[in-house]
């Protein structure tokens, strides 16, 4: 019950003094609440006989209920404090100010009001970005910035510290591919409880205009776990509450997730610190995967499949692990047995290893909506086999024990695998409890709902805006914001602040840690590119500069010289793209003997590999159209405009002819449909880079000899190291 009348003795300051020696309230909290508002009476009677709040003590009641709950809730029965609940409009702000952003949340409830069903529910993405500290002078507004804001105004006492990160919360559409920014807030440190306080505000104000909140997602990280179970998320394994009620004490539940990228990289931290994890039987050994990552081209002795029809080729191709295969994936598991298959000795005895890798990439797929199962997660049957399928997780990761049998889901490793049991738990419970209404867009739920691949795209596209490549000061940050939020579309499926990068680019870019060519970074950094000296057309530097010199020319060699150039070209994009689809597509490979993109048999020509027919294709395409307009230009070569008009000319080559990437087909469709798909992107990259390097090979090459001075050598009396384009003259 409600105490009675305080002493009259007693005084704020002294109050929360009290407060810390009891341990209820940090002296750190203390020193700032006295700090900032040294102004406000510190007599009880004086709190009790004010009619209106004041911002001081709009900033006061707002930094301690944020900070502590409990402490809030025990001044409230001695101090005049408003209901938690009334702080929400407090908390909020115009423009593109920290707090929430009253705009968007006004946008979304016209949008409720007009009877839109897509964003009647909603998850809502929480993620902390690193700021630089430093304290500013606003000319505009005439006051310092850099400290910490909450939306109720800056704390900006002397004593009061600089934030060193924001806070971002966005609401993300259940049944419809929609995205919100929420709003951001400055802060000093991150507290689980101070986290978990700023979601049941958001989740608050999103009901307030008629949104129902049906998830939560957030980083898998300690301050994470800790805001979980300030919500009253339990993480036992044997017992997993995977929903809590908001408000406190109602009928409503709300599932909480784990972003699964993060999830996915502890668990790799913890199998690659623990090398040999045991399962009922099984071993999984972390050096199969590490030596699958290290595996150089080599040549393997296997003959060909007699369906093949082509005996005797045996050794004409050298064996490839695609660097860009995901390391949970099916590409791993067939790579792993093949290996196993053709007698490798480091891929014996990988049954353990294979079927864990299998059991999480059947989990991705649910996670991130890849397949039937995990697009129509609704239906009945896919229901039952995903249900199926968690349990088997389930059981799988309570039984893992380390060399010295502990369990690890007790142990410091085990984040990760509880963060995956959790999300499992939550999907499965909202599959059960939630039904889409009959006149949404879609039937099933959007599964990037529940990962913070949305949020990532926002703070990517938040970051170029910054420009810099280090972490942006308040100042920064708060301009990038305004200019995101000024273009921000709350439709379905529009860019999510201007972002050029798709969802699914996003979503690869995050996982770039997740494979094999990360791995293999770890054990064996990656040398300078080098070219061979023995074969210096390997760099296409053979290639004719003009119609003179290829009338004089050999076509053999000019063929064989166009061939290695595709080829080197095909490596270099080989080394930056994230796609395994993609990355396949460049070479020749031979089909018949492995039907996966993990493990290519790649043919050579001296020390370069084969490009595919399409790579080589756009290549002598665009030599074509080199030769044929590369004295036009005049002082304007080596313009952007110039390059533009280049590679326009080799795209109207290219409309009409067959189509390139045959093995893309069904890739295509895998992503958004939009003209900016992997296909696209792909053929553009491919002549920009060749353009770049034959118009200025200096400037791009950055070429690196091995064997010291290059020598410049000869055919038939000619240079063959190009001139620029458009400088051959006839002699």
């Amino acid at each position: 019950g409600r105490r009675g009348p305080a002493p009259r003795h007693r005084t704020v300051p002294g109050i929360l003094g009290e407060l810390a020696r009891k341990r209820q309230l940090s002296e750190e909290v203390v020193s700032l609440l006295k700090a900032q508002f040294s102004d406000l009476p510190p007599e009880l009677h004086s709190w009790r006989q004010m009619a209106d709040y004041s911002p001081e003590m709009r900033q006061f009641a707002c930094l301690l209920h944020l900070y502590h709950i409990k402490t809030y809730d025990y001044l409230r029965k001695i101090l005049p404090l408003p209901h938690p609940y009334s702080l929400t409009n407090w908390l909020s702000n115009k423009e593109a100010a920290p707090g929430f952003s009253g705009d968007i949340f006004l946008r979304l409830q016209e949008k409720v009001e007009r009877g839109e069903q897509a964003y009647r529910y909603c998850s809502v993405l929480v993620q902390d970005v690193s700021l630089q500290k430093q304290q500013e002078w606003d000319p505009q507004a005439k006051r310092l910035v850099g400290f910490v804001d909450l939306g109720a105004g800056a704390l900006d006492a002397d004593e009061a510290p600089l934030a060193s990160e924001a806070i971002i919360l966005m609401a993300v559409g259940i049944s419809s591919p929609w995205t919100a920014p929420l709003g951001y807030f400055f802060v000093n440190s991150i507290s689980g409880h101070f986290l978990a306080q700023l979601l049941r505000q958001a989740i608050s104000k999103l009901n307030n205009i008629g949104i129902m909140v049906l998830a939560v997602t957030s980083s898998a990280s300690a301050h994470s776990a800790e805001a979980a179970r300030a919500l009253g998320i339990r993480m036992d394994p044997t017992k997993i509450q995977c929903t809590f009620q908001h408000p406190p004490g109602s009928a409503h539940s709300i599932a909480y997730f784990f972003d699964v990228c993060h999830a996915l990289l502890l668990i790799r931290n913890a199998l690659q610190c623990l090398q040999k994890v045991e399962c009922l039987g099984d071993t999984l050994w972390w050096q199969h995967v590490a030596e699958l990552a290290a595996l150089q081209e080599q040549r393997v002795l296997e003959p060909c499949s007699p369906e093949s029809g082509r005996a005797g080729s045996k050794g004409s191709y050298q064996l490839k692990v695609n660097p860009a295969t995901p390391l949970f994936s099916e590409g791993v598991a067939e790579a792993l047995e093949h290996l196993q298959k053709l007698g490798l000795a480091s891929f014996q005895n990988c049954s353990g290893t294979v079927k864990f890798v299998r059991l999480m990439s059947s989990l991705c797929d649910v996670f991130y909506g890849r397949g039937p199962c995990g697009k129509e997660f609704l239906l009945t049957g896919n229901y039952t086999r995903i249900s199926s399928l968690f349990n088997e997780a389930k059981s799988f990761f309570v039984n893992l024990t380390d060399s010295v049998g502990r369990f690890i889901v007790t142990s410091k490793r085990k984040l990760g695998f509880l963060s995956f049991l959790l999300s499992a738990e939550s999907l499965t419970w909202l599959s059960s409890n939630y039904t889409c209404p009959e006149d949404t867009p879609s039937r099933h739920l959007h599964t990037h709902a529940f990962s913070l691949d949305p949020l990532e795209q926002f703070l990517r596209a938040l970051k170029q805006a910054c420009g810099g490549s280090g972490s942006p000061t308040c100042t920064v940050f708060q301009a990038a914001y305004h200019k995101l939020l000024a273009s921000c579309s709350l439709a379905p499926g529009s860019p999510r602040g201007g972002g050029n990068a798709s969802p699914r680019d996003i979503s690869l870019s995050r996982r770039r840690e997740l494979t094999l060519g990360s791995i293999r970074a770890q054990y064996h950094p990656a040398p300078a590119r080098t070219l061979a000296p023995e074969y210096p057309c390997s760099a296409g530097l053979l290639l004719p500069s003009c119609a003179l010199s290829n009338a004089l020319t050999d076509l053999s060699l000019y063929a064989r010289s166009l061939t290695s150039a595709a080829g080197w070209l095909a490596e270099q994009l080989a080394s930056d793209l994230q796609c395994e689809a993609c990355l396949a597509s460049l070479f020749e490979t031979d089909e018949s003997r492995l039907r996966c993109r993990s493990v290519l048999y790649i043919r050579k020509l001296g020390s370069v590999s084969l490009p595919s027919a399409s790579v080589l294709h756009i290549t002598s395409v665009s030599e074509q159209v080199l030769n044929r307009y590369g004295k036009v230009g005049g002082s304007n070569k080596n313009t952007k405009l110039w390059h533009l008009s280049l590679e326009q000319k080799v795209f109207q080559e290219l409309l009409g002819e067959s189509p390139l990437f045959p093995t893309l087909t069904n890739h295509l469709f895998e992503g958004d449909l939009s003209i900016d798909n992997h296909y696209t992107v792909l053929v553009k990259e491919i002549t920009q880079y060749y353009l770049n390097i034959r118009t200025n090979p200096a400037q791009h090459l950055n070429l690196k000899y091995p064997c010291g001075r290059h020598r410049l050598k000869r055919l038939k009396g000619k240079h063959l190291f190009p001139s620029p384009v458009g400088s051959c003259q006839s002699s």
